[in-house]
């Protein structure tokens, strides 16, 4: 493709359809030549948009960390995508459902770093070192193509379909943990739909960090201090309606709750 303008009309469709909660055929039914590359400058453009109106970046979050959606998706690694802190929801707090498309939740570790990581040669005890601490968080990921009929390309290009992101409310030091097999339980009403453990996430959520502090790396970016790093689902997406409530518990770091109206 290959196109600027087409980059950026694409982008700019995307952002609407964001504001708007309206969806888009995928992508990559339109133009199927579209390459991964390009997807990610589409990002970029969505992303100018929002910060063009008063957002600001906040951290990242890594997609496709599971074997079984990378096959899904026919990809051999994860993807990124941004958050800024017009995604963020406190902790308890609804969510106006009107305001999504199609929502479903997610369990996950979030890192928060006291110090900057920039890749490459990025270990995983870099990733511990420069990690202020854990928390337990939901991901509501959103598909801005319609019934989510997504290939990589069409989700990249959404920014890794990020919707909004509740932190929970205690900060642990991760290397008093064992990341691997930190188990989660997550509940939907009451009822456990979702169990899972670290290793769900790249084998650990830290070999993620890793990953995407060496992927930066190698774009000229930079996972900076006082960043939020989303490090993947530990089960699979829960889809949420209005009078959900959400509850996700991960052993030795704590719980994080969510609800939608």
């Amino acid at each position: 493709m290959n196109d600027l303008n087409l980059i950026e009309r694409l982008g700019d469709e995307l952002f609407v359809a964001l504001d708007t909660a309206t969806p888009l055929d995928p992508l990559t039914s339109r133009h199927p030549e579209l390459t991964l590359e390009e997807a990610y400058a589409i990002q970029q453009h969505l992303i100018a948009r929002r910060l063009a109106r008063g957002e600001r970046i906040i951290g990242k979050k890594i997609g496709v960390t599971s074997q079984a959606v990378m096959d899904m998706l026919g990809v051999g690694q994860p993807d990124f995508g941004q958050l800024t802190d017009a995604m963020v929801v406190e902790q308890g707090a609804a969510v106006p459902i009107g305001t999504l498309i199609q929502p479903k939740a997610e369990g996950e570790i979030a890192f928060v770093l006291k110090h900057d990581l920039a890749g490459p040669g990025i270990t995983v005890a870099d990733v511990l070192r420069a990690t202020e601490g854990v928390m337990a968080c939901f991901e509501i990921v959103d598909s801005r193509i319609r019934n989510w009929k997504i290939q990589i390309q069409d989700t990249v290009a959404d920014n890794a379909s990020c919707g909004v992101f509740v932190l929970g409310d205690r900060l642990v030091d991760p290397r008093q943990l064992d990341l691997t097999t930190t188990g989660m339980v997550l509940e939907k009403n009451g009822k456990v739909v979702g169990t899972g453990a670290g290793a769900a996430s790249m084998g650990s959520p830290a070999i993620a960090v890793a990953w995407l502090a060496n992927t930066l790396g190698r774009l000229g970016m930079r996972l900076k201090a006082g960043e939020v790093i989303l490090s993947g689902a530990l089960s699979a997406m829960v889809p949420v309606v209005a009078g959900d409530n959400l509850r996700v518990s991960i052993a030795g770091i704590g719980g994080c709750s969510v609800r939608f109206v």
